[in-house]
C-alpha cells in the first residue's frame, strides 16, 4: 500500500487591489450623495409638504436648501381650488440634523416676534413633534384660502395662535397630541354681518387621547360658545350663537347661516 498524502492546505484568497479608477469612481459616487443631501433644494421640502397637505399648504417661490431656505407660504382650497391667500413676508426655516433627531426653527418678518423652535424625533414605527412655547400672529383673512366655508365668511381682524407644552405624535397610522394649542380671533368682522366687529374668541384645543375643544367669547355682540371632543379622529361639536339684545336685528342673517334657529340662540352642531 502506497503512503497517503498529507492534504494541500487550501490557497489563500488574496483581494486585488482595487484601481486608481475604481477608488476614483467610489469616491464621485460617494461625494455626489452627501451632495445631493448638504445641498438638497427647498423645492424638495415645498413638494412633499404640498403633497401631505392635499395641496392646501404651499411652499412658493423656495429658494435655498432643506436645511436652511425660505418660501411664500401659501393656503388654499385643495389642488383643483382657485382661492389662495399668502402671507405677506417670506417664511424662513433652518433644520438641523442631531444623533436623536432634528432641530427646526421657523421665523417670518410680519408673524412671528420670536422664532418658532421645534424637535423631529424619528422612532420605530413612531415620529413625534415637540414644539417649544410660541406665539404667532396672522391676518384673518388667511383663512380664505382655504376655501368653503371660509371664502364665505370671509373674515377679517387677526389671529394669534399659541402653544404651551404642545407634542404632536404619529404611531403607527394613529395621530394623538400632548399639550395646549391656543387660537384667539381678534376684532373679527365678516362680510355676512355689516357690524363691525363682531366680537373676540377664544378656540382652546387640550390633547390627549381624545382631544378637547373649547369655545368662548372674550367680548363683543356675538356670543359663542361650544365643546367638542375628537373621537376615532372625528370632532363631535355642540356649541351655540347668540346675540346681545340691542343687536339681534343686525345679527339675525349671520345667525340663521350658522346653525338651527331657537329663538334668539343659533345652535351649532356636527360629527
Amino acid at each position: 500500500m502506497s503512503p497517503s498524502l498529507p492534504p494541500r492546505p487550501a490557497p489563500r484568497s488574496r483581494s486585488l487591489p482595487r484601481s486608481p479608477r475604481a477608488w476614483a469612481v467610489t469616491g464621485a459616487v460617494c461625494g455626489a450623495l452627501l451632495a445631493s443631501v448638504l445641498w438638497a433644494p427647498a423645492a424638495w421640502l415645498a413638494a412633499g409638504i404640498a403633497s401631505a397637505s392635499g395641496g392646501q399648504v404651499l411652499l412658493q417661490e423656495a429658494r435655498g436648501t432643506i436645511w436652511n431656505g425660505s418660501a411664500r407660504l401659501t393656503l388654499t382650497g385643495g389642488r383643483d381650488s382657485r382661492d389662495h391667500t399668502a402671507l405677506p413676508t417670506r417664511l424662513s426655516w433652518t433644520l438641523r440634523p442631531g444623533l436623536t433627531g432634528a432641530s427646526m426653527t421657523l421665523q417670518t418678518e410680519c408673524c412671528t416676534s420670536a422664532p418658532v423652535q421645534a424637535r423631529l424625533k424619528p422612532g420605530w414605527n413612531v415620529l413625534s413633534l415637540e414644539l417649544e412655547d410660541s406665539a404667532i400672529q396672522l391676518p384673518a383673512d388667511m383663512l380664505a384660502g382655504l376655501g368653503t366655508p371660509w371664502n364665505t365668511v370671509a373674515l377679517q381682524g387677526q389671529l394669534r395662535l399659541s402653544t404651551q407644552g404642545l407634542q404632536l405624535q404619529y404611531r403607527a397610522g394613529r395621530a394623538s397630541s400632548q399639550g395646549l394649542t391656543r387660537l384667539e380671533a381678534l376684532a373679527v368682522s365678516s362680510r355676512l354681518s355689516p357690524l363691525k366687529p363682531l366680537g373676540s374668541y377664544r378656540l382652546d384645543i387640550l390633547g390627549g387621547d381624545s382631544p378637547r375643544l373649547d369655545l368662548s367669547t372674550l367680548s363683543g355682540d356675538l356670543q359663542l360658545s361650544g365643546q367638542g371632543r375628537w373621537v376615532d379622529s372625528r370632532l363631535h361639536f355642540n356649541g351655540e350663537a347668540a346675540a346681545s339684545p340691542e343687536r339681534e336685528a343686525a345679527l339675525a342673517n349671520l345667525l340663521n347661516i350658522l346653525g338651527r334657529r331657537q329663538g334668539t340662540r343659533s345652535i351649532i352642531t356636527f360629527g
